[in-house]
């Protein structure tokens, strides 16, 4: 089959002695960015302190904005952060859950942010959380009925980590607005591997990160934030970078920024926007639609693959319900994903979900097949019995 997308692989460094099938993790580093790293340093050494008003002061907007492009924002709607959970702790920094008592969040939501939302319990919010039926879906309409009139945010993931679920986006907020509630939706694992359009979602914050799909590396995460709600929100984690006139070094209180540069903290991780940029212009130059139409094709193989030999998935089925990754739920997954990154195939394993396989556009259809055939021969010659004994388990 005929795929124009693998002509990017030569770009990718790492794709030339491993099979890279991790993207849900850690999107593998473009050649380009030891050229963007060194503009850093370059910029760094021979600029020194005038880089800040030649180039760095603005450069989270910067990025912010082909953030924006990837997901139908306006510009200057989204900011990056360090951190996903960063960029959350914001968010629920401008509510007052004295007068709106819930947050309604679901037990599959990644756990840093699971542990967020309960620690909003000493501000005095009551946190609902849907518990998952089946450890793979979220019943919708028990999220959907666990939003009512007291609820204030409603905070879930776009797409499952451990299932590659995709949660009805626009089904929640409509329920929410419908009841004067808010939204926010990580989209960590959505963002460069599904399309997203944020305001036809109607979600009023939405967070995500390039340190997967997006090939960007760590420490860059972003906010996007609906643009008519900025000038009523005060964050109350901020940082100087949010005062409208930072240079002035008054004394509190801030005066904030009347646009999205009210969500900045403190002094941006400049080295990870630089390294950030070469794969959101990759992933831009190629369109989600034509990443997500190769995405579809190569988990549907995997399933089919893995049904050959009767390997369980933990994944959606249904092509609308199934992000970037298909997880294989065998015994001793743990050990046989060891073995398997000591044969150079790149995976991950996450309890109750299994092995996590995750191809990108990058990825050739013969690696989905050596994947699965390498799964069967771990199996076969029982080579993960020397990873067994480091977990304490026995082998059967």
């Amino acid at each position: 089959m005929t795929d124009d997308l693998l002509g990017y692989r030569a770009q990718f460094p790492i794709l030339k002695q491993t099979t890279y099938l991790i993207s849900n993790s850690l999107g593998a580093m473009p050649q380009r960015a030891y050229d963007t790293l060194h503009d850093y340093a370059e910029t760094w050494a021979t600029r020194g302190v005038r880089a800040w008003q030649e180039t760095w002061w603005n450069l989270p907007r910067v990025v912010g904005n082909q953030i924006a492009a990837l997901i139908h924002a306006p510009n200057d709607s989204v900011i990056m952060q360090p951190s996903v959970t960063l960029a959350h702790a914001q968010v629920l920094s401008c509510f007052d859950f004295t007068r709106r008592l819930k947050i309604v969040t679901d037990d599959m939501h990644f756990p840093s942010m699971l542990y967020l939302i309960d620690q909003q319990r000493a501000h005095s919010a009551q946190v609902v959380t849907v518990q998952s039926d089946d450890g793979v879906t979220i019943n919708q309409q028990k999220l959907l009925a666990a939003i009512d009139e007291q609820t204030a945010l409603v905070l879930i993931s776009h797409v499952l980590f451990k299932s590659a679920f995709i949660q009805d986006v626009a089904a929640v907020t409509q329920r929410a607005h419908a009841v004067g509630a808010q939204v926010m939706i990580d989209g960590y694992q959505s963002v460069g591997t599904i399309p997203v359009n944020v305001p036809a979602l109607d979600v009023d914050f939405y967070a995500g990160g390039c340190l997967k799909w997006l090939c960007g590396g760590p420490g860059n995460a972003f906010l996007y934030v609906r643009p008519s709600l900025i000038p009523a929100l005060e964050p109350k984690l901020i940082g100087w970078f949010a005062h409208a006139h930072p240079f002035d070094f008054v004394q509190p209180p801030i005066e904030y920024l009347p646009d999205i540069g009210r969500f900045a903290i403190g002094t941006p991780a400049i080295a990870a926007l630089y390294a950030a940029q070469p794969g959101l212009e990759i992933i831009s130059e190629i369109g989600i639609d034509k990443i997500r139409r190769k995405s579809v094709r190569q988990t549907a193989r995997l399933i089919e693959l893995a049904d050959e030999l009767g390997f369980p998935i933990t994944t959606p089925r249904e092509t609308n319900a199934r992000g970037g990754t298909v997880a294989v739920n065998i015994a001793h997954g743990y050990e046989i994903s060891k073995v398997l990154k000591d044969r150079e195939f790149l995976v991950d394993y996450r309890p109750g979900a299994g092995i996590r396989i995750s191809p990108h556009f990058y990825t050739g259809d013969d690696e989905l097949n050596a994947v699965i055939l390498e799964i069967k021969k771990i199996r076969e010659t029982r080579a993960y019995e020397k990873y067994v004994t480091e977990t304490k388990e026995t082998v059967t």
